[in-house]
Parts: structure tokens; sequence; C-alpha cells
């Protein structure tokens, strides 16, 4: 009897190999052409708000909640970043907040109330307090990286989709999104010199669903002062 088990074998590298070059090759965005509406992330039931302990930023007035999650399961309680015995959601250093974050709760010291930074569906990655400007200025604000928009249509949010730019006063109130839908973030810096945050997004121009070098890249400021934080772009190239 002739052996196929090779043959099989074979076969199931093959698919395996081909399956995983789908996975990777799977787009950033995927355009609806169908509808221009913003289709909702459904909630995760299985997912379990969990707050950490408050963080005040050196010389603000305010207590800062992180809020992530963990999921249920049969056997307790499991973070849901794979670590089987830690309830801890964010990390804090270096005025910087970060973590896989569903949301950040504010209080102001003196005050009872705890309100949230949003009411919409994000995922926070990272929140900076830009210290440097308030020892110069004494104007406190907070720059955040998270991702807002759903941009592969998979129904969740995840590092997977585009990455966006927001700011915000170090009460949480005033939030504002800085870079423009469906660009993905590259880097931003702060130059004290000008009271002025630069930051840097790419656009998907060619509507491949990937950013790569084919695509264009977008030069952006704002000053730091004005009341309302209105994006400049500039032409360095």
């Amino acid at each position: 009897m002739k052996n196929y088990f090779p043959y099989i074998l074979l076969a199931f590298v093959f698919s395996f190999s081909s399956c995983k070059k789908q996975e990777k090759e799977k787009p950033k965005v995927i355009y609806d052409t169908t509808t221009k509406e913003k289709v909702p992330v459904k909630m995760d039931t299985t997912q379990i708000k969990v707050a950490d302990l408050p963080i005040n930023m050196e010389g603000t007035n305010y207590l800062i909640y992180p809020i992530g999650t963990v999921t249920g399961e049969k056997k307790g309680m499991k973070y849901a970043n794979d670590s089987e015995d830690s309830f801890t959601v964010s990390n804090y250093g270096e005025f910087q907040i970060t973590g896989f974050l569903k949301n950040l709760k504010f209080q102001e010291i003196g005050q009872d109330t705890i309100y949230a930074l949003t009411d919409k569906p994000v995922l926070i990655l990272t929140a900076t307090y830009l210290k440097s400007i308030a020892t110069k200025s004494k104007k406190q604000l907070l720059v955040y990286t998270l991702t807002d928009i759903d941009s592969n249509k998979d129904n969740k949010l995840d590092t997977n989709d585009i990455k966006s730019i927001y700011i915000s006063a170090i009460s949480g109130k005033n939030l504002t999104k800085l870079s423009t839908d469906f660009q993905e973030l590259i880097d931003w810096k702060v130059i004290e010199a000008k009271n002025s945050l630069y930051f840097r997004s790419i656009e998907d121009t060619n509507k491949n669903g990937e950013f790569d070098k084919d695509d264009k890249v977008h030069y952006n400021v704002v000053n730091l002062m004005d009341t309302e934080w209105l994006v400049q772009e500039y032409f360095p190239i």
C-alpha cells in the first residue's frame, strides 16, 4: 500500500504557509465603497473593565485613572495582555502612561467627580504629559497616540488599525484630533523653542490598503500656545 503521509504533510505545510502569508498581507485599511459611515465596533462582553490606581503628573492638580480590560474565563480572570497573575493594565514612567487602554478617567484634586476622556471606542497606546512646555509656559497638556477607527474592518480596535494623534488639556478636556482620518501617524516631537508640536503622517494615496514608499508623507505643525490647536501643513521637501 502506497504511503500518502508525506504528500499529506507537504500539502498541510503549503496550506499553513499560504494562510500565514494571507494573514501577513492583510491590508491595514479596507475601503468600503458602499457606505461612507463608520461601522461601530461591537463591545466584547467577555472583557471586564479594570482601573489602575491613579497617577498624578508632577506639578498638576489632576488624578488620572488608566482604564483597561481583563478577560473573564471559567478558571478566573486573566489579564488581557496574556499575563495570568496581574491586574495592572498600564505602565508609567517619564511623564508617559502606556498600555492598551480603553479610556482614561480624570479627577481634579479636591473634587469628587470622576469623568472620562471620551465616550467613543478607542484604544489608547500612550498619553504623554508635555512637562517641558508646562515648565516654560505653565500650559499643561497631554498628547495621545491611539486608534479610533476600525480601519481593517475586523470588528475590533487594535494595533493593526491606523494610529492617530490627539491632544487635550491636563484635565482631559478639549480633546482634539490632530491627524487626519485614515492617515497613519509616523512620529511626533515637541520643539520647545517654538512652543510647537511637529508630527508626520502618511496617506494611502494609491488606496492599496498599505502605507509604503509609494504613498504621500504629510508634515504638520501645531502651535501649542494657541487657544485652538490648528494643524498647519508645511513642506520641507
